[in-house]
Parts: structure tokens; sequence; C-alpha cells
């Protein structure tokens, strides 16, 4: 099977992509009934919600105006306005308003339960009635205020004659609020108002649980920009340093980044040498020495001496900005499981009101009276509602994605959570996948002091890809760069200058079977440097994690066959190399033909169409864009472990969605027939209600350690 192509992909270029916040995305029959209602709409090319930061991205022609789009969600029944250009603003003006609706339905709970124990005590008359109007006093107000996201998502609904799961929400606290006044005004014995409010307060507390929710799985988010630098000293053409917001900082500015100061924006060094602490894109504690020609990136921190960097990417263009991006686009898929509950809750609506209806008609022909089959009406409504069944994907997908974020894997789309849960098979690439892609020199000792303080001076003035490794690894040891006069470079063949009146030079191997080197020559005599690419430190225990998940695992490499040998065999695999983009493919589409859910793992752009075309894929944090473009996933920093982390939470992940369609649907099977056959008040069909959904959340929360287990296991 292959991957889902993304969403937004416009392969002939004629489409844009805009974006909007839909803060009435509720549940998968909301998901469903955007998807669907806009990829009706001429010029829309595609449309995909994003259940965890409640937007919708559309890919429509040039032709077909926002506002457009904007009409055709209200003409579904949804409130939208353009998201923020910067799609990693975040906006929590809709969970402030839960909040204060939830202390007030709180407040007045409480207040009105308190006054309702005097009634339940046995108060008669007078007393009773003054207790009613008490209550009433306080109730009114009080569902008007917290029923007004139920109300104003139902009016919407209603306005464009359509429905949606608040519609019998709001149906039914008006009902049971409309009857507990009739009953107050005639004296009557039973009055609901502590049922409506108390079915608001939880309703409201589901809806605040599952913002936060979101909001915790989205704080990744914050947590990467808040490592960017607010701002940085750029210097002038005369030398004069100006502070700078960083959002207000272009490519090609050169910033002052003085010690300890975190940087605001990416860019290359151009003058100076220091130290950074790169923890939060590599995942490694150790410092990194840098010096002139090496890029360095928005969110380091200058641990040594002050530096200047030209700046090559700032704002939403940087690394970090471009994480958070693909965190925050992390959103609701199309996965059969969420097709599962979407069909289910696309009849919740007709079938609910359906239910309400036989269930007020037969009581009536009962003979129970208008008010006896009014209140049960009322119940079927309110203990129908579909929450827990909208919330059992969504709420164990968005955790699952939490958990593995903090492990440094981003995970691109959930249904990609359901397809690693399927995979059996892993394909790694070598270079840059199972290696760290990052030649290193193996110094030796007979290299001496002097020795390496000349390699380090000569390779600080070349940019090429083995000089600036040699340079990283001398510079790690604490070793000085030696001083060199008539440093010149000579285009194919190295560096050469003067040291002490003596001939120095960093140039290329004399011979082809050199393989990987350079040659330091001090006074005509030649060091040969060796550079290997390493292993990531941890590829033997990861696969020893993926074996014991029953994952089998070879190597498939566009390398030398001579090179990959080695590497598989000191890993225990299986290795081909010399392989074609093309040829990846076909081997992939042999082993799915073969009935194996291959796991694809590579960063090359000769990567990219294997990524595409396997069951799942996962890309390295420092691959190519078209590698990342096309996996479901990314992990960041030098550990392979995430790949294996992946998988074993995805399978924890699918028990849990399955165990909350188990028990949503368990709900409904035994709730329902309860309310119908007249044993549930609205107020035990609020409590019901509210709880198979915070039930259904805290199973999914389960999975917040997930990724923590998994690397103990």
């Amino acid at each position: 099977m292959n991957a889902p192509e993304p969403i937004l992909a416009n392969p002939a270029g004629a489409c844009v992509d805009s974006r909007f916040t839909v803060p009435g995305i509720r549940c998968a029959g909301c998901i469903g009934k955007i998807e669907r209602g806009l990829h009706d709409l001429p010029g829309v090319a595609a449309a995909r919600v994003n259940f965890s930061a409640k937007r919708v991205a559309v890919s429509h022609s040039p032709d077909l105006a926002s506002d457009q789009i904007i009409a055709a969600l209200e003409k579904l029944g949804f409130e939208a306005e353009r998201a923020e250009e910067n799609p990693l603003a975040r906006d929590d003006a809709e969970t402030k308003r839960l909040v204060r609706a939830l202390a007030v339905a709180g407040f007045g709970m409480m207040n009105i339960m308190l006054l309702s124990v005097s009634v339940w005590a046995g108060a008669q008359g007078i007393s009773r009635d003054m207790f009613h109007w008490l209550s009433a006093l306080i109730a009114v107000p009080v569902i008007a205020y917290s029923g007004r996201p139920f109300f104003a998502s139902a009016a919407m609904a209603l306005r464009y004659r359509r429905t949606n799961m608040d519609v019998p929400i709001s149906i039914g606290v008006l009902l049971a609020t409309g009857l507990s006044l009739y009953e107050t005004a005639t004296s009557g014995p039973h009055a609901y108002f502590d049922g409506a409010v108390m079915l608001l307060f939880f309703l409201l507390a589901g809806r605040v649980l599952d913002a936060v929710m979101r909001d915790r799985a989205r704080s990744g988010i914050s947590a990467l920009l808040g490592r960017i630098g607010r701002g940085a000293a750029v210097v002038g053409a005369d030398g004069s340093t100006t502070w700078l917001a960083a959002d207000a900082l272009e490519p090609g500015m050169v910033m002052l980044v003085a010690a300890g100061e975190a940087l605001a924006a990416d860019g290359e060094i151009t003058e100076g040498r220091t130290t950074i602490d790169a923890s939060m894109l590599t995942g490694e504690s150790d410092p990194r020495a840098v010096s002139c020609g090496d890029e360095i990136h928005a969110g380091m921190i200058n641990l040594g001496n002050p530096v200047r960097v030209r700046v090559t990417a700032a704002a939403g263009d940087t690394v970090l900005a471009d994480i958070a991006r693909l965190m925050d686009e992390a959103g609701q898929s199309r996965s059969r499981y969420v097709r599962i509950a979407d069909r289910a809750a696309r009849f919740y609506a007709p079938a609910v009101h359906s239910l309400a209806a036989l269930s007020f008609a037969g009581w009536m022909i009962a003979g129970a009276g208008v008010h006896q089959a009014l209140l049960i009406a009322v119940a079927v409504l309110i203990i129908t509602c579909p929450c827990a069944l909208g919330l059992a994907v969504p709420a164990a997908q968005v955790v699952a994605a939490s958990a593995l974020m903090k492990r440094g894997l981003l995970i691109k789309d959930g249904s990609a959570l359901e397809r690693l849960a399927e995979a059996n098979h892993a394909v790694f690439d070598k270079t840059g996948t199972l290696t760290l892609g990052e030649p290193r020199p193996v110094l030796t000792d007979e290299l001496d002091e002097s020795g390496k303080a000349i390699a380090l001076a000569l390779a600080q003035g070349s940019r090429h890809p083995l000089s600036r490794g040699l340079a990283r690894a001398i510079a790690q040891l604490g070793t000085q760069p030696a001083t060199l006069d008539d440093l010149r470079e000579i285009p194919g063949e190295g560096m050469r200058a003067h040291h002490a009146g003596v001939d120095v030079a960093l140039l290329r191997p004399q011979t082809q079977a050199a393989g990987l080197a350079v040659d330091l020559v001090i006074g005509g005599k030649r060091h040969p440097i060796a550079f290997a690419d390493p292993l990531r430190p941890d590829v033997a225990q990861t696969l020893a994690m993926l074996d014991r998940q029953g994952i089998c695992s070879e190597i498939l490499s566009g390398d030398r066959s001579a090179a990959v040998a080695p590497v598989a065999r000191d890993l225990g695999l299986q290795g081909r190399g010399d392989l074609r983009p093309e040829d990846k493919l076909a081997y992939l589409d042999r082993l799915a033909a073969s009935g194996e859910r291959v796991l694809m793992v590579g960063d090359g752009l000769n990567d990219g169409p294997a990524l595409a075309g396997a069951h799942v894929s996962i890309a390295p944090g420092g691959a190519s864009d078209v590698s990342q473009q096309a996996a479901d996933a990314v992990f960041v920093g030098e550990n392979l472990q995430p790949v294996a982390l992946a998988i074993g939470v995805a399978r924890r992940t699918m028990r849990v969605v399955r165990e909350n369609f188990v028990l949503a649907i368990g709900y409904n099977v035994l709730a329902v027939p309860l309310a119908i056959f007249g044993y549930v008040t609205p107020l035990i069909a609020a409590v019901a209600m509210s709880a198979s959904s915070l039930i259904v959340v805290g199973n999914s929360l389960r999975l917040a350690g997930a990724a923590r287990k998994e690397a103990r296991q």
C-alpha cells in the first residue's frame, strides 16, 4: 500500500494554499462534513481538517477568493476566519471563553444543587416553590451565558438547514429549562434546573479538557519557538549596531551574537570562533565548536566568544520554524478508524432526533402525558451525544504524537500511526540514515599538536565539506589554529600557505585508492588523514528493538556495494548497493506484493520515490526537503531510536483506539435503552454522557508515557 500523497500537493503548480480557523470543529463528523463540503466547491483541489489546531487547509484555484471559502464553511454550519499568516501563531481566545463559561456553570451548579437539597429532603408548598424560583433565578442567566458555545453552533447549523451534535444538546438543555420553568410557575413538584446546568458544566469540562489536550500536544511548538532569540544586534555598514526584533531580521544582515545569547535567525559565521549549545536541534548536550563558514541556526546558544553571523533565513523561514510548522500541521487524518467514526457521527443527528421523537410518541401512546414524555425525550437527546465516539481516534492520536514529539519524532499525519503499527519490514538507506552523513576525520597520534594546529588553520580557510569536518573535529580537541601566511585556495587541489617559512598545504590524495581522505603536507612531507562516516550511536540497539518487535530490517543504498557491505556485515543485515531511485521503489513494490508492510527510512533525494511509495516512511531531520516532504514522520538528533519507539507507540495507540471504540459504543448500547424506557432523568443523562467522554479522554491520556515505556523495553 502506498503512502497517501500530501493533501496540499500541487504538481501543476496552479493552486494556492489557504488556512482557516474553524473553532466549531468538535468531532469526526465535523471533519467529514467540512472536507466533503469543500471538496464539492468549484475551484477547490483539496481540503484537510487539522483537528488538534481546529484549522482547515485548502488548496484552491487563485480565482477562488478566501471570502468564498469562508462563506462555504458558514453554509456548512461553521464560523470561520482566515488564520494568521504565520501558522505558528496561537489563539487561546476560545479556550479562555470555554474556561469562563465552565467557571460560571460550576458556580451555578453548586448553588442550585445546594438549593435542591431542601427539595430532595421533602420541602413542600410555598417552601418548595421558593427554592424552585431561587434555582430559576440562578439557572436562567447561567444557562444563557454558559450555553452560548452550544447555542451559537446549533443556530449556525440550523440557519443553513443542517444539523450537528450541538443541535440535540441545545434542544435538550432548552427543553429541560422550559419544563422546569413551567413546573415552577405551576407549583409542580419537579424541576430540572440542576440537570440542565450540570449538563452544561460537564459538556464544558469535556471541551476544556479537549482544548487543554490539544494545547498540550502543541506545547512543543511554543517550547521550540521560545528558544529563538527575541532579536539581535545588527551591524551596519559603518560598523554601528542596531537592535532589531527577530521578525524584522532579513537575509543578508550581519548579527553580532554575544556570549550567552540565543540566535534569532539562521546564518553563517563570518567572523570569530566559538562553541554553541545545539541540543534543541541535535539532541546532543555536548557544546559544538564552530568557526568561519559554519552554519548555525535560530535557537542555538552562543556559549563562547562573540561572533558575527550573516543571516541566511529569518522569522518563519528558519529551521526551527520549519520544524514547528511541521508539528503544527500534524492534524487529523483520513485513516480507517477515522472513517469509521466519521460514518457513525454522520448518522448521529437524524438517528438521535428519530429516537427522541419515537420515545415521545411511544410514551404518549402509552398514556404517560406530555410532561413525562418530554422528560424522557430530553433524556434521550442528552444521553446519546456522540462526544465519546468523536474523540475515540483524535484523542489517542494527539496524545501519542505528543509523546513521540518529546522523544524527537514528529508525526506529520495521524494515519501514519496506524500504518506504523502495521509495519513488519524495515528498509534503511545507509548514508545519512544509518550513518550520520557527516564524514569525520580519523585523527591518530601520528599527527602531533603542531600538525593539528596547522591543519586547523588550513581547514578553516576552506568551505569544502571535508575541510569543515576536519576543522570542527580538531577545534573540539581544544587546539588553537596556527598562524599562516599567504593562505590561498587552489581550485581542484586544496589549500596552500606558509607557516614559519615552511610550505604547508591541505590537498586531496594523490591516488583515488586513498578513499575518503585528505593529505596534510608540511615541508613536502605528506600526512594522510582518513575520513569515515560514523554510524549513528545507537544503531545496534535500535535494530535490536525492531527485531524484538518482529520487524525484519535490511539496507538499500545508492552507495557503492563495496561501501555498503562492511556496514551490513557489522550490523548483521542484508545489504544492497548501487541502487538507483527506481530500483529502490521497484524492490519495495516487490516486498509489498509479497504481503510485507514496509517502513522506509531514508534521507537523500534519491530516497524520495521510495519514501512516498512505502507503506509508511520516516526521514531524519537533516534529510533533503524532498525526503522530508515525502515522509510520514521526521526524527531529529543523532539517535535512531525514535524509529523503533514510533513502532511501539503506534501499536499501543491502535490498541487504545480500539478500546475507545468499545467504551463509546458500549456506553450507548447500555445507556440509550435505559433512557428510552424512562429509567434515566435529564440529570442522570447529563452525568452519564459527560462521564463517557471523560473516560475516553482519560484512556487516551495513558499514552502520554508510551514512548518512555517503549524505551525501557
